[in-house]
C-alpha cells in the first residue's frame, strides 16, 4: 500500500501572517521608493516626447537625492526580501501545491514577483560594481523588470487584501495568532493561549530589532558613496567619493573609452548651428570662462560635488546663431563604451550652469576626468556628462 506523502512541519512561531505583513509593508515602502527613483533616472535617461523641452534643471543636486535614494533602497531591501522570503516560505511545501485554477494563478503571481524582485536586486547590486556577466542591455531589462515587480505585486496585494487588512495592526489582547501556513506547529512544550501570545510577539521584535539593525548596518556602510556625512563608514561601496584624480572617482577612463594623445593633440571643438564654426582648445579658453558648484551622479549610487569652470554652452549657441538655445547632440571622442553620443534638452542648453567645462577642483582636466572639455549640467546624471567632447550638433525640431 502506498504511503501517502507527507509536507515536513515547521516549528517556528514566526511564520505567521502578523510577521509576514509587518516585514511586507517595511519592504514595500523600499521597493517604492526604488521603483520611484528608478523612474526619475529612466526620464531624465530617455525622455519621452511629451517630457523634451521640460526637463527639471532644478534643484541643481536632484539627480543626486533620487540617484542615492535608488541605490540606497534597493540595498536596503535585501536582508528585507530575505527574511520576507523566510516568513513565509513553508507555504513552498502546502500540499496539495495547487487546489483550483484561482489558487494556481495566485501561486504563479508569486513566483513571477519573487523571481522578478530578486533577479532586479542581484542585476542592481552588478551594475554598482560595474559588472555585466549577460548578453543583454542592463538598462532596457532593468527598467522592464521594475514593472513586472510593480505589476505582480499590485496583484499579490488585491489577493492578499483582506489578510493583510486584518493582520495590519497589531493583534487586539486576548487575540489567537494566526499562521501563515497551516502546517506550522508549535514546538513541543510550547505554551498555549496567552502566554504563547507573548513567546510570539517578544520573537517578533527580536526578529524585528535584528532586522533593523541589518538594514541599518548595510545602510550605514554603503551610503557613503553618496550621503556626505557617512563617507568614513563607506566600507563595503565600490566608490568613496573622494578617491579619484582631482576629488572625483572615475568610471571610465581614457585609456577604457579609446582616447588616445593623437586624438586629443588634433583636437577641435565643432559647434553646429546657422552659424557653424570650430574652436581650437587655446581659442575656447580665450572665451569667457565661468565657474559653477555641480555635483555629478552616478547611476552606481556615488555622488561628489565639485567646483568647475568652462564655457557656458549657452554662449556657444548663441555664437552660432541660437540665441535661444536649442537641443543638442553631443558627440565624444570615445571610440569604445557607451554613450559615445548623448542628448541634451533645450532646459539644459539655456540654463547658466550647464558648462563645456576645461578645469575641475581648480586644475585643467585630467585624461580620465574627460580633457579637453567636458559636459557638466544641473540635475543631469552622471553618464550623460559626456566626457572628450569633440562636437556639438543641433537637433531639429
Amino acid at each position: 500500500m502506498q504511503s501517502r506523502i507527507r509536507p515536513p512541519s515547521f516549528s517556528g512561531r514566526l511564520h505567521d501572517v502578523r510577521t509576514a505583513t509587518v516585514v511586507g509593508r517595511l519592504l514595500g515602502i523600499a521597493v517604492a521608493i526604488c521603483f520611484l527613483t528608478g523612474l526619475v533616472s529612466h526620464l531624465l535617461q530617455e525622455p519621452p516626447g511629451w517630457l523634451i523641452g521640460h526637463l527639471p534643471t532644478r534643484p541643481v543636486s536632484g539627480y543626486r537625492i533620487t540617484q542615492g535614494l535608488h541605490v540606497i533602497s534597493g540595498i536596503a531591501a535585501v536582508p528585507l526580501l530575505l527574511v520576507k522570503l523566510w516568513t513565509v516560505y513553508p507555504r513552498l511545501f502546502e500540499w496539495p501545491p495547487v487546489r483550483g485554477v484561482g489558487h494556481a494563478l495566485e501561486r504563479l503571481s508569486i513566483a513571477v514577483l519573487v523571481a522578478a524582485t530578486i533577479l532586479e536586486l542581484f542585476m542592481g547590486l552588478l551594475n554598482t560594481v560595474q559588472w555585466y556577466p549577460w548578453p543583454f542591455s542592463f538598462r532596457s531589462v532593468h527598467y522592464a523588470l521594475g514593472w513586472v515587480i510593480i505589476g505582480s505585486l499590485l496583484v499579490h496585494l488585491a489577493v492578499k487584501a483582506p489578510q493583510i487588512a486584518a493582520h495590519w495592526r497589531r493583534p487586539r489582547p486576548g487575540a489567537a495568532p494566526q499562521v501563515a501556513a497551516p502546517q506550522v506547529a508549535a514546538p513541543q512544550g510550547a505554551a498555549t493561549g496567552a502566554d504563547d501570545e507573548q513567546l510570539v510577539r517578544a520573537d517578533r521584535r527580536s526578529l524585528l530589532v535584528g532586522l533593523g539593525v541589518a538594514v541599518g548596518t548595510v545602510t550605514a556602510v554603503t551610503a557613503g558613496q553618496s550621503v556626505t556625512p557617512l563617507a568614513k563608514l563607506n566600507l563595503l561601496a565600490p566608490r568613496h567619493p573622494d578617491n579619484g584624480e582631482q576629488g572625483l572617482p572615475v568610471n571610465r577612463t581614457a585609456s577604457a573609452a579609446g582616447v588616445d594623445r593623437k586624438a586629443v593633440r588634433s583636437w577641435r571643438l565643432s559647434v553646429g548651428g546657422p552659424q557653424g564654426y570650430e574652436l581650437t582648445l587655446d581659442q575656447l579658453r580665450a572665451l569667457p570662462q565661468h565657474k559653477a558648484t555641480l555635483p555629478i551622479a552616478c547611476v552606481e549610487g556615488w555622488s561628489k560635488s565639485a567646483h568647475w569652470e568652462g564655457v557656458r554652452i549657452k554662449d556657444l549657441l548663441e555664437r552660432a546663431g541660437l540665441p535661444d538655445g536649442a537641443r543638442l547632440r553631443v558627440v565624444s571622442l570615445q571610440t569604445r563604451g557607451g554613450y559615445r553620443v548623448t542628448e541634451m534638452d533645450r532646459t539644459y542648453t539655456r540654463d547658466d550652469l550647464t558648462l563645456l567645462a576645461l578645469r575641475l577642483n581648480g586644475e585643467v582636466l585630467s585624461p580620465d576626468h574627460g580633457y579637453p572639455a567636458r559636459i557638466i549640467a544641473p540635475n543631469r546624471p552622471g553618464v550623460l556628462q559626456t566626457k572628450w567632447v569633440t562636437r556639438l550638433e543641433v537637433i531639429p525640431g
